[in-house]
Order: C-alpha cells, then sequence, then structure tokens
C-alpha cells in the first residue's frame, strides 16, 4: 500500500468514526471517501460530521457535494495556471527567438 493509501484509508477510518458517534451509519463512510476522492477533502467532510453541523442525512449529502464542487474548482483553477504558465514561456522563448534573428 503506498502512502497516499495509507492516507486515505486512516481518513476514510476517521469519517466512519465520526459518522458512527453522530448516530449515522459508518458504512456510508466508503461510499463517501470514495466520491470525495482524496484525503483532504475526507477529512473536511469529517470535521463537519464532527462538528455536528449535519441535523439529516440530506445535509450530509448536501455538504459532500459541496466540498467536491470546491475541490474541483481548485482542479481547474490549478490546470489553468499551469496552461497559462506554458503558454508565457511558449510566448517567451519565440520572443527570445525573434530576436536573435
Amino acid at each position: 500500500m503506498t502512502d497516499y493509501q495509507q492516507r486515505w484509508s486512516e481518513a476514510r477510518d476517521r469519517l466512519a468514526a465520526a459518522l458512527s458517534q453522530a448516530g449515522y451509519p459508518a458504512e456510508l463512510a466508503p461510499m463517501m471517501a470514495k466520491q470525495l476522492r482524496s484525503p483532504r477533502a475526507i477529512d473536511r467532510m469529517t470535521s463537519y460530521v464532527s462538528h455536528g453541523y449535519a441535523r439529516n442525512l440530506e445535509m450530509l449529502a448536501d455538504e459532500m457535494l459541496s466540498i467536491c464542487q470546491d475541490a474541483d474548482a481548485w482542479r481547474e483553477k490549478k490546470e489553468s495556471e499551469e496552461a497559462q504558465a506554458r503558454y508565457n514561456a511558449y510566448l517567451y522563448h519565440r520572443k527570445l527567438e525573434d530576436d536573435e534573428t
């Protein structure tokens, strides 16, 4: 098991414990962890459950979807920044080549 898989598994187990302690079925944890995809997102969900913000399953699902949307937006932003950096590097190197000729 890789380090990432170990962290993901530990985060899933923490989520299961928090769900059980809050009175929800621990069986939700593997499904939620799979949907959340990262240990950081799973830990955010665990924090939400631990602080007692969720009063019903619908609120749990809503928060999970919100965390997923935040993660997707962050991923898209990073991909866009990387693409912009590559494009800027391309323009910079092209300008250098033009200046040399």
